[in-house]
């Protein structure tokens, strides 16, 4: 069964019809019965860098959400290092991977490799450190592949 979520994210996808989206957060939330709270919700878990886009919101006067797709190239490569910094968890790794793979900027044996390489089980190192050393190792991998 699909929840309110899943049928504001589908409706958001659905009507991608160029690389930007922008939408009046409240009449999106009038439109699905939910409050805006719920769109910003599925804004910020279903819509994100590590996914390929970019989201620009604005709360107050009726408040309106911007949505652009970005295609993986040089621009956004500096993103996503922008993003990793210096620490990032094992999640948010699999999701820049997996989207990487699924645009074409990555082989399966790529993928496989690095998610091997920064898996929990793998680093076996106190928590502290560990996102700090995922972020080194990925940052240091996907240098080399973008060469």
């Amino acid at each position: 069964m699909k929840t309110i979520s899943d049928n504001i994210e589908k409706f958001l996808l659905d009507n991608f019809l160029s690389e930007e989206l922008e939408l009046s957060r409240n009449e999106l939330a009038d439109f699905f019965g939910c409050v805006p709270s719920q769109i910003n919700y599925v804004l910020s878990t279903r819509f994100t860098l590590e996914k390929g886009y970019i989201v620009d919101s604005q709360r107050g006067g009726g408040g309106y959400i911007k949505i652009k797709k970005i295609n993986l190239d040089e621009k956004f490569k500096d993103i996503i290092f922008d993003k990793i910094g210096n620490t990032i968890d094992y999640k948010s790794t699999v999701q820049i991977i997996e989207n990487l793979y699924n645009n074409g900027k990555l082989s399966n044996e790529q993928r496989d490799c690095i998610l091997s390489a920064v898996e929990p089980k793998a680093l076996k190192t106190p928590f502290l450190i560990e996102n700090d050393l995922r972020a080194k190792i990925l940052k240091n991998v996907l240098t080399k592949i973008y060469q």
